[in-house]
This record gives C-alpha cells, sequence and structure tokens, in this order.
C-alpha cells in the first residue's frame, strides 16, 4: 500500500546519512520532501503541513548522541510523528453486551458486507457466538451475498428478504440472537450517499434503537481523500466509534490512512485486504509507521504464524526434526501453514529490510504450487524415503506433477540442503562438541 510514500520518504532522509549533526540548513530539503511525498500520497495538505512543522522543530532541539548517527535520530522522530498522526496506540474494540451489538456503514461499494463476514470469522476464532443481520433491504444481492459469506465462515446469518423495514429486522435480530445464545450482533447496513438525507436517516434511526457498543465507518481507501472527507460527512450525523479501512491491496497511495485520525478524529480500529475471510487485522499504528519507513512488522508475522499454529503438529514436527526423521509430508505440511498466513509478498515486506528488496518482484501466492503437485504426485513410500528416487521415479512424479525433471531435482535438492541444515542443528544442540560442552556447562 505505502510503497511509494516508503520510497520517497526514504530518498528524503538519505540526505541526512552521514552528516555530522542535525542544522536549519540540512534538515531544510529533507523536511521539504517529506511534506511532498505526504501530499503526494494522498494526506491531507493542512496534516502534512503541521506534522513536517512538528518534525522540524523536535529535530533541531534534539542533542545528538555520540552513539546515535544524524539520521537515526531524525528517522526515530519521524516514526514517532507518524505514530502519533495515526493515533498513538492500538484503539479499543469492545463490543461487550448481552449480546454485544457492532452497526456497520459506509458507502456504496466500500466493501462492507466483506468486512461484516470477516470480523465474524475473527470473533468467531476468539470463541464468541456470531450472529450478522442483513439490514440492506435495497441492494438485491446484498443478502444473498451476506448469506454466502456467513457460510463460508461457519456463522448464523439472520434475514427476511420480503421485509423492508430494517429497524423491525433489526428488532427481530436481537430477539433471535438473545433466544439463541448469541453473544455479538454485527448488522450490515445499506451503502448510502451521504447526501442521501432520508438514507441518513434510516441509518440514524437503526442506531438510535440499536444503541450499538461499536459502530463501525468502512472507508474504501482507495478512493484516498475523497474518504476522509466522506467521513467526516458521516461522522456528524452518526458519531461513529472507529474507522475501518478496505482494500488496502489495491493500488492506494495510503492518504486515508495517514489523515483519517487527525481530521475526523476518530480512530482507525481495523483494516482489511483481499476476500479470504482471515484478511482482517486490528490497526496498529506503531506497527503501519515501521512499514512506512521500510522497518518491518515482525510482530505482526509472528501473530500471523501464531493464527494457523497448531501445538499438536509442531511438536510432533519438532520430534521429528530430532531423529532426523523430517520428511515430504512434513515439508508439504509447512507449505500449507504458510499459505494460511496470507499474502506472499505482503508476509516478506514485514520482514525487516525484506520490503525495499522484494518491492519490484512479482511474487505469485502459488509460488508453492509446483512443489505442492510434485510431492502430491509421489507414492507414501517416496514421501517418507526420498532416497528411494531414481530417474524412473522422478520422471513419473514429473509427468503426474505436471512439472519437469529439473523441477523435481531442484525440489530434492533444496529438500536434501534442509536435511543438511536440521542435521547440523542437532549435533550443535545434542551431538558435537557445543553439544558436548553444554551438557559440561550444565554440571
Amino acid at each position: 500500500m505505502f510503497e511509494n510514500l516508503t520510497d520517497r520518504l526514504d530518498g528524503a532522509l538519505k540526505t541526512l546519512k552521514g552528516q555530522g549533526r542535525i542544522t536549519e540548513i540540512n534538515i531544510a530539503s529533507t523536511i521539504k520532501e517529506i511534506r511532498r511525498a505526504l501530499v503526494e500520497a494522498d494526506v491531507n495538505y493542512k496534516v502534512a503541513k503541521s506534522i513536517t512543522e512538528e518534525i522540524r522543530e523536535e529535530a533541531m532541539g534534539q542533542q545528538v548522541l555520540t552513539a546515535v548517527k544524524p539520521g537515526q535520530l531524525f528517522i526515530k522522530i519521524v516514526n514517532d510523528k507518524l505514530v502519533e498522526m495515526m493515533g498513538g496506540t492500538t484503539a479499543p474494540f469492545n463490543p461487550k453486551g448481552t449480546p454485544g451489538v457492532v452497526l456497520i456503514a459506509g458507502l456504496q461499494g466500500s466493501g462492507k458486507t466483506t468486512f461484516c463476514s470477516k470480523l465474524a470469522s475473527m470473533l468467531k476464532k476468539q470463541g464468541n457466538q456470531v450472529l450478522l443481520v442483513a439490514c440492506d433491504i435495497y441492494r438485491p444481492a446484498a443478502i444473498d451475498q451476506l448469506k454466502t459469506l456467513g457460510q463460508q465462515v461457519g456463522v448464523e446469518v439472520f434475514a427476511e428478504p420480503d421485509n423492508k423495514d430494517a429497524i423491525d429486522i433489526s428488532k427481530k435480530a436481537l430477539a433471535h440472537a438473545v433466544s439463541s445464545g448469541k453473544s455479538i450482533v454485527i448488522v450490515d447496513t445499506a451503502g448510502r450517499l451521504a447526501v442521501d438525507e432520508v438514507m441518513m436517516d434510516e441509518i440514524s434511526g437503526l442506531k438510535d434503537f440499536l444503541k450499538p457498543q461499536e459502530t463501525l465507518f468502512v472507508v474504501d481507501s482507495m478512493t484516498g481523500q475523497d474518504a476522509v472527507n466522506t467521513a467526516s460527512t458521516f461522522n456528524e450525523r452518526l458519531d461513529f466509534n472507529g474507522v475501518v479501512l478496505t482494500k488496502l491491496d489495491g493500488d492506494t497511495r495510503g492518504g486515508a490512512a495517514l489523515s483519517i485520525r487527525t481530521v475526523v478524529d476518530k480512530p482507525i480500529k481495523f483494516v482489511s485486504m483481499g476476500e479470504k475471510p482471515d484478511s482482517i487485522d486490528r490497526f496498529h499504528p506503531d506497527r503501519m509507521a515501521r512499514r512506512i519507513l521500510g522497518m518491518g512488522d515482525v510482530v505482526s508475522l509472528v501473530e500471523k504464524a501464531q493464527q494457523v499454529y497448531d501445538e499438536e503438529e509442531a511438536k510432533k514436527l519438532q520430534k521429528k526434526l530430532r531423529a532426523n526423521k523430517f520428511d515430504f509430508n512434513d515439508l508439504l505440511s509447512q507449505f500449507q501453514q504458510i499459505k494460511k498466513m496470507g499474502n506472499l509478498k505482503d508476509l516478506m515486506g514485514m520482514i525487516p529490510g525484506m520490503g525495499k528488496m522484494i518491492k519490484d518482484m512479482d511474487i505469485d501466492d502459488d509460488a508453492f504450487k509446483p512443489f505442492e503437485s510434485i510431492i502430491n504426485s509421489m507414492t507414501p513410500a517416496e514421501r517418507e524415503n526420498p532416497e528411494l528416487m531414481n530417474a524412473g521415479r522422478k520422471k513419473r512424479i514429473a509427468g503426474g506433477s505436471g512439472t519437469s525433471v529439473q523441477q523435481v531435482n531442484a525440489l530434492l535438492k533444496q529438500f536434501e540442503e534442509m536435511r543438511k541444515m536440521v542435521k547440523q542443528m542437532n549435533k550443535m544442540q545434542g551431538g558435537g562438541k557445543k553439544g558436548k560442552l553444554r551438557k559440561m556447562m550444565r554440571r
């Protein structure tokens, strides 16, 4: 999302590298470039001007420590200001009630219905009993879409297709939620234009009736600065709790994420990208700032890994690794776990230093597919005992997987390298000189 902004900021900050100290002269061009980068990213001009002035004032008042280079200190100041501009801390999300109600509002085409299903999936994984409510009574396919999405994530959908009274539908839905033991109700509403008074009156009435614990305004981040202006207009009528930024995987410059908190004075609570049910994240200003500055986001990467982490499978794998019995079944399982974590390029971008290296690379989400096909074309014996491979077996596997013998050989070579590494690690831990040294130190 922020690739262009990251490149521009990186170029601006390079002017301070190698400088002995921060001065009014050497900081002027850097500040100018940062402001230009923010405006080009579609950040509100007043916000861009304000933050760069604050950065300049703070930088000029800093004493540069001997152990810290001026460029490093300046990057920290920029990072801190970006975090502050985006809200400082992660905004709370507490839809607690009997049941808790979450009201979702936004413009037509902003991705509200898809977000509803993603939020329902996330809350369900946290142990909640969730009910989705279809209150979009105008768009013909809206109810069917919500039902389909609800089925995909295993969440019940309450709908009355022939009822054209959104408040009546929500009233019946609440009664059903109570009787069926649901802990959270997510209400999907009709997309509307801020200038449509009738529609605005309807959602205001819905909010007055439901008294939701959380009212979220969904914004299509691809609309840029217009998204901020629309959010301001909606907030005047709806006084929502927080903002959801959708379509962050699209061709967006990121200005909405950077401006919306300052202009609307409401926190961003969630970000969403892609169509997969699990492509939703809480918004963390500090992590987003680090990604904008090309510093990676290891915390989010670890959290994504934990979401697909199977403790029992991990214990089995660890046991096999220690016994040097890692095989192709285990490798296939690892491929599948990585795929569950999300977009490969996004995942690699979370590793510090990798963002710049892969920015121009076209990384296919199906990169593991040929390897999976090769492993799936092996017999159970071949998966467990790679030593069985010979020319005839390789030819058969290549034909069955739609790949070439060269690709089969490449996978076998990489697999052998992995097994060698595992053996070396095992020696380090218990068998070799370092292992013996560790045993002596324990005595």
